[in-house]
């Protein structure tokens, strides 16, 4: 069986989070072939990947999405031809109105015709439509603004539509958005069949990001919401399955339009082995407290709060150091915000890392952090428990679950937070910087948490049934034999 991965703006560019989550169900299942379509922002991406491809991924097939044929002013163009029949041009206004849509429609338009995206969006149709919809609900509004803001906006739904998309007998979307436009459209075109995964809500995260967004005007942020909205509810009606981590998220798929009867759940699983045996602390460094977190630099993570809390705990627990682990690339400005913080706070024993190996310093932790203001079910929690390690987490996605279980009888594992409260998280840092006894007893009540319910043996089960019965249903042989080929070709749309 061919499974083609769809993901944005993830693995194989960024580690952790659902980028280690795809990396570990490739090289899980060996038997498999994976192809991977990767959106990613720009060609200057192009094959920078952190992670060393296993066989088992043959191709990798790269979505550019500011690679678009928009060009100058100076060409000359007949605004007043039409491209579209008028059936296309009424399922483009149906879009654009957030209505039921005939999709089919909308991806045979796009690859039947021979027209360039920066064509349509300058041309006649499309500012038929936009004048539509701003006559029947924002005419409040200047209309060359609304009308640019749609031109942005559409611009990267229409080069997704406009991707050839390689042939598979899965496609298995990590999300919905983008990745699941492009699922929806390759069952469209090759009859197979789709399993979207999520780990965080993608239209709950994308709003989240716009009410908090400076660059989008107050009366475009629902626009940009309504978007998303759309992309997923498409998603959800064309997948054969769809996959979360816990109870809360299938609610609000839910809520967003996903049949209860298609959804799944499946939590996550990492490998305790290899958390196994980790190097303590020396003898020198025993003498202190270590506040370690595993992240990625980026606002979403709330690195920011996470340093002004520690400023604050390191009032109370002097000898306390904070470790902030992963990488600083993705957002280059805001980790360059994070490090004059610490500069302008004359903070000292605040240590970031860079891109590391976990297992590296996991083990010297006295406990660690997340400060997130969203989160699936963090990868980072589990690896924290399976190396006997509490956590302070915030109260997003699943870390209440994780850390005070579903009654399961195992006791607290961490002290959980409100999102943004400096002083709450700051509280917590000092009560198991200052408690041995507790810290390592929340440490034991989370790795026997780990241990029971949250092992990549479990979620490799899960994920093999499902694949099974994927395959059972197309009439596919499934084998157990290991997937090979001599030669691979790393190619991008």
């Amino acid at each position: 069986m061919k499974v083609c991965l769809v993901a944005e703006g993830c693995y194989p560019y960024v580690v952790g989070g659902v980028s280690g989550w795809i990396n570990s169900m490739i090289k899980s299942f060996p038997n498999v072939e994976f192809i991977l379509l990767a959106i990613v922002a720009d060609r200057s991406l192009r094959g920078k990947f952190v992670y060393e491809l296993p066989e088992n991924l043959t191709q990798v097939y790269e979505v550019y999405m500011d690679d678009y044929d928009w060009e100058d002013d100076s060409r000359k163009r007949n605004k007043k031809h039409h491209m579209l029949s008028k059936k296309e041009r009424k399922e483009l206004l149906n879009v654009v109105l957030n209505q039921e849509t005939d999709w089919t429609v909308i991806f045979d338009m796009f690859h039947d015709k021979n027209f360039s995206i920066d064509d349509l969006l300058m041309g006649a149709d499309f500012f038929e439509v936009v004048r539509e919809c701003y006559k029947l609900k924002y005419s409040n509004i200047i209309f060359s603004d609304f009308l640019w803001t749609m031109r942005s906006m559409y611009l990267p739904l229409f080069m997704v539509l406009k991707m050839k998309v390689p042939k598979a007998d899965l496609y298995h979307c990590v999300a919905t958005g983008y990745a699941g436009i492009l699922g929806s459209m390759a069952k469209h075109f090759h009859g197979s069949s789709l399993l979207v995964s999520e780990h965080g809500i993608y239209t709950r995260e994308r709003e989240e990001e716009l009410i908090k967004a400076r660059w989008v005007k107050k009366v475009y942020k629902n626009i940009w919401i309504e978007q998303f909205q759309k992309m997923s509810l498409l998603t959800y009606q064309k997948a054969d399955m769809v996959t979360c981590l816990y109870g809360h998220a299938k609610q609000l798929q839910i809520e967003l339009g996903c049949p209860e009867e298609k959804i799944r759940i499946t939590p996550n699983g990492i490998n305790t082995q290899n958390l196994s045996d980790l190097a303590g602390k020396t003898k020198e460094e025993e003498q202190y407290i270590y506040a370690g977190a595993v992240l990625r630099v980026t606002p979403i993570k709330d690195v920011k709060t996470m340093i002004q809390a520690f400023d604050f705990a390191k009032k109370k627990v002097p000898n306390m150091k904070l470790f902030i682990m992963g990488p600083e690339d993705e957002d280059k400005q805001y980790a360059k915000e994070c490090h004059d913080m610490v500069e302008s706070l004359h903070l000292k024993d605040v240590i970031f890392t860079g891109r590391i190996m976990v297992k590296d310093y996991l083990g010297k932790m006295d406990f660690t952090l997340l400060t997130s203001i969203s989160e699936g079910q963090p990868l980072t929690i589990l690896e924290s428990y399976a190396a006997h390690r509490p956590v302070v987490a915030t109260d997003v996605g699943n870390c209440r679950e994780l850390i005070y279980g579903d009654g399961d009888g195992l006791g607290e594992a961490g002290i959980l937070t409100h999102i943004m409260n400096i002083e709450e998280i700051a509280q917590a840092m000092i009560v198991l910087a200052q408690n041995d006894k507790l810290r390592k007893q929340m440490g034991e009540n989370g790795y026997q948490r780990v241990m029971k319910y949250y092992r990549i043996e479990h979620m490799k089960q899960v994920y093999e049934e499902i694949y099974r019965k994927f395959a059972r249903d197309k009439n596919l042989e499934w084998t157990q034999e290991p997937f090979s080929i001599e030669h691979t070709k790393k190619r991008e749309i």
